[in-house]
C-alpha cells in the first residue's frame, strides 16, 4: 500500500521524523492500519513503515531504503542496539536498563528492557504487534543470553496486560542492581515492573550523596525507589507519600532487600497534596523534594497534568522547604518542552520571592537512546535547584 504524504509530511520524513501524524498525509485513509511505502505528491518513494492508532501520531517510519521488514532488518536492529550498550553489559553496578528505546534504535511502537537476564517487551499498536513472531525470532538470535521475557500490551486489545512469553520464568521478586542498590521488580505484575528505569541517573546522585544528612520528602513515590536511594547515600530520614495503597507494601520491600531498617522511614498512603497541607499544620520541614508526578493523575477532587499544573506543586512545596534546601523536579511527559518546564518551575519561586540556583539538568540516560531527528523522544526532564529563602 503506498500513502502519499501532504508538503508538510514530506518536509518531515526528508529531514528524517520518523513520527507519522494524520495531519501530515495526503492520501485519503480508509483504514488507519497496516504495512505502507510513503510516497510524495509525485509517487516518488520517501521511506517504508507501518501505520497503526497508539498514544501518539499513527505510524512510524522503519526504514528510509526501499528495503524489506521482515526478521533479518529486526535483527539487525537488535545487533545495533546491543552494541551500543556493551558499556551497561560490562557495568558490575548495574544489570537493569533499557535494551531497546523504540523509535531512537529504529522502530517505534516497541521498547524492550533488561532486568538481570530476563526481558520485558512493550508493544504500543496492535499492527507492530502482528509481527511478534518474526521479531521475537529475530531477538533471540541476538540476544540469546536472555533467560526468560515476559510482555505488556500498551495499547486497546482483549488481550492480557502482561504476559509471560517465553524461557524461564524469573523468581518473584527479581532483585536487579542499579548504582549497587538492590530493588525488588515483577515482571508479571500489570504494566510496571516497580521501577522506572529512566531515573537511573537522578537516583544515581541521591546515592551518591545528594542527600547525606539530609531530610528527604519523595512525593508520589510509587514503590520507594529515590527513597532507598537517598537513604543508601546518606540521607537521615525519608519519607514516602503516594496515593496508591500498594505504595506501601512496595516501599517497605524496597528498604528490606537493601537491610535498611524500614521502621526508621516514613511511608504516607495519601494524596500529595493533603500531605502538604498536612506537613504545613504539622510543622515539618525537608531539606530536599522529590516532584516526580505521573504526566496525569485524578483523585475525587482535581485532575493533575504536568503540562498544566506542575507550578502548583513547586508552590505547595516551598512553605516546607528548609532554607538552601533542593527540590528535584521531575516531568516525564514528550508534551512539555524542557524550556517551557523550566518556565514553569521558575515562576512559582520569582512569584514567591524566593533566590534559586539551577544545580542540575538530567534527561534521558544512554540506554534510552533518541532518535536526533525526533526530539520529542527525549521526554525526561529533571531540573535540580537549591532554594534560598
Amino acid at each position: 500500500m503506498k500513502i502519499q504524504m501532504n508538503k508538510f509530511g514530506v518536509k518531515k520524513m526528508r529531514q528524517s521524523n520518523p513520527l507519522v501524524q494524520l495531519e501530515d498525509i495526503a492520501t485519503k485513509l480508509e483504514h488507519e492500519t497496516g504495512w505502507v511505502d510513503f510516497v510524495d505528491q509525485k509517487g516518488n518513494f520517501l521511506a517504508k513503515g507501518y501505520l497503526g492508532k497508539q498514544n501518539k501520531g499513527i505510524g512510524w517510519v522503519l526504514s528510509w531504503q526501499d528495503e524489506a521488514i521482515d526478521q533479518s532488518f529486526y535483527a539487525r536492529a537488535f545487533a545495533k542496539a546491543k552494541a551500543l550498550r556493551q558499556a551497561f553489559f560490562n557495568d558490575d553496578a548495574t544489570n537493569a536498563f533499557r535494551l531497546f528505546n523504540g523509535e531512537g534504535d529504529g522502530i517505534g511502537g516497541i521498547t524492550i528492557e533488561w532486568y538481570n537476564q530476563y526481558a520485558v517487551f512493550s508493544w504500543y499498536n496492535q499492527t507492530l504487534f502482528e509481527k511478534k513472531d518474526q521479531i521475537i525470532a529475530a531477538f533471540k538470535e541476538i540476544f540469546p543470553e536472555v533467560l526468560g521475557a515476559y510482555e505488556k500490551i500498551r495499547f486497546t486489545s482483549d488481550l492480557p496486560e502482561s504476559d509471560h512469553l517465553y524461557g524461564q520464568k524469573a523468581p518473584e521478586p527479581l532483585l536487579v542492581k542499579e548504582n549497587f542498590v538492590n530493588f525488588a521488580t515483577y515482571l508479571n505484575e500489570g504494566l510496571m515492573t516497580g521501577i522506572f528505569l529512566d531515573q537511573r541517573a537522578v537516583r544515581g546522585l541521591l546515592v551518591d550523596g545528594l542527600a547525606a544528612g539530609k531530610t528527604v520528602l519523595n512525593m508520589f513515590s510509587y514503590t520507594g525507589a529515590f527513597s532507598v536511594a537517598a537513604a543508601m547515600g546518606g540521607a537521615s530520614s525519608t519519607t514516602s507519600v503516594d496515593l496508591a495503597k500498594r505504595s506501601l507494601g512496595k516501599t517497605r520491600e524496597q528498604f528490606e532487600v537493601n537491610g535498611l531498617d524500614v521502621a526508621a522511614q516514613k511511608i504516607h498512603v495519601m494524596d500529595v497534596f493533603n500531605y502538604f497541607s498536612y506537613a504545613l499544620k504539622k510543622n515539618l520541614k525537608y531539606d530536599v523534594i522529590i516532584l516526580d508526578p505521573p504526566s496525569f493523575a485524578r483523585n475525587k477532587k482535581q485532575v493533575f497534568k504536568v503540562k498544566n499544573n506542575y507550578g502548583q506543586l513547586i508552590a505547595a512545596s516551598l512553605p516546607i522547604l528548609n532554607n538552601e534546601g533542593i527540590i528535584i523536579a521531575s516531568a516525564n511527559t514528550a508534551n512539555v518542552t524542557l524550556e517551557k518546564f523550566q518556565q514553569m518551575i521558575e515562576k512559582e519561586f520569582i512569584t514567591a520571592k524566593v533566590d534559586y540556583e539551577l544545580l542540575d539538568t538530567k534527561r534521558l540516560p544512554a540506554d534510552f537512546q533518541v532518535n536526533p531527528a525526533f526530539k520529542e523522544g527525549n521526554y525526561l526532564k529533571v531540573l535540580i535547584y537549591r532554594v534560598q529563602q
